[in-house]
């Protein structure tokens, strides 16, 4: 039998997950994987025989991921987020682009507080939010809280891998922090914000694999964030910022909310790299 190489390999399984309705670069991320190699590595080997286990332990992913939809992120068990690899499992929410969009607005705006900030993370799953600010902004004093201990143990796990200096609690939003009179000058979240009535047009990779925790929301997908500002009243210190992920339908409920709470407060709602209503910034 005629051994194949990469590019044949590649080529094959693209075309195998295009007509199984999945996303052909899951190929070349998988490929990646199973070779252990980063992109260049992998064109600069296209010519390459594939050894016969690898390629045998990569069909068997391929097929695993068009039978069942199970994300790619929980084969290979990491995703780059910000430029850095974080490990995920099925007990966090695989880390979005639009998540490092509100990191970065947020950056923006404690940069134009200058003063020693105190921020907390609200559900921080896989620590994605805490640590890349602690890594990006080495002087602020970071905490992640997240109401399931098996997230914080992922969390964990990433702070000690990329040594972020973040403390890790577990609480149920910010009671925790209220129980112990604690201030923060920032709070960030990227709360479960999905109605629990759209779950079935949410694909199969996402629906059935995401934790339902950290995904859906009563009250129309505003729940999180009800309780969240509510609290926010007895944790943020005066001059404080409020920095949320929102689904594209939900600005204006949460500035309103926002607004109830806190009526001299200025909201922003920024867009996120397709145009549409993502984060939301306000200022106390």
């Amino acid at each position: 039998m005629t051994q194949l190489n990469l590019q044949e390999v590649l080529r094959r399984a693209s075309l195998f997950l295009e007509q199984n309705h999945r996303e052909p670069k899951v190929a070349e991320i998988l490929l990646m994987h199973h070779l252990q190699v980063d992109k260049v590595q992998l064109l600069m080997r296209l010519r390459e025989e594939i050894p016969e286990q690898v390629n045998e332990a990569y069909q068997r992913d391929l097929i695993k991921h068009v039978e069942t939809g199970i994300p790619v992120q929980h084969l290979t068990g990491y995703e780059h987020f910000y430029g850095r690899k974080f490990t995920v499992s099925k007990n966090v929410l695989i880390p979005r682009p639009e998540t490092e969009e509100l990191v970065l607005g947020t950056l923006e705006k404690v940069k134009q507080l200058k003063r020693p900030l105190r921020v907390v993370d609200i559900g921080t799953g896989s620590g994605i939010i805490a640590i890349t600010l602690k890594l990006e902004h080495p002087s602020l004093d970071v905490h992640a809280l997240d109401i399931s201990e098996q997230a914080l143990a992922i969390a964990q796990v990433n702070a000690t891998y990329h040594q972020a200096d973040v403390s890790f609690m577990q609480s149920d939003f910010l009671q925790s922090w209220i129980s112990q009179n604690k201030q923060a000058d920032v709070i960030i979240s990227n709360p479960p914000y999905i109605p629990w009535e759209d779950s079935q047009s949410l694909s199969d990779t996402v629906r059935n694999f995401d934790p339902s925790l950290a995904l859906f929301a009563n009250n129309h997908g505003l729940y999180a964030y009800q309780q969240i500002i509510d609290q926010a009243e007895k944790v943020l210190s005066t001059c404080g910022l409020l920095a949320f992920e929102i689904g594209y339908q939900q600005g204006e409920a949460v500035e309103k909310l926002i607004k109830a709470k806190f009526p001299n407060s200025t909201v922003e709602i920024r867009k996120d790299m397709n145009g549409k209503d993502r984060m939301v910034y306000a200022t106390i």
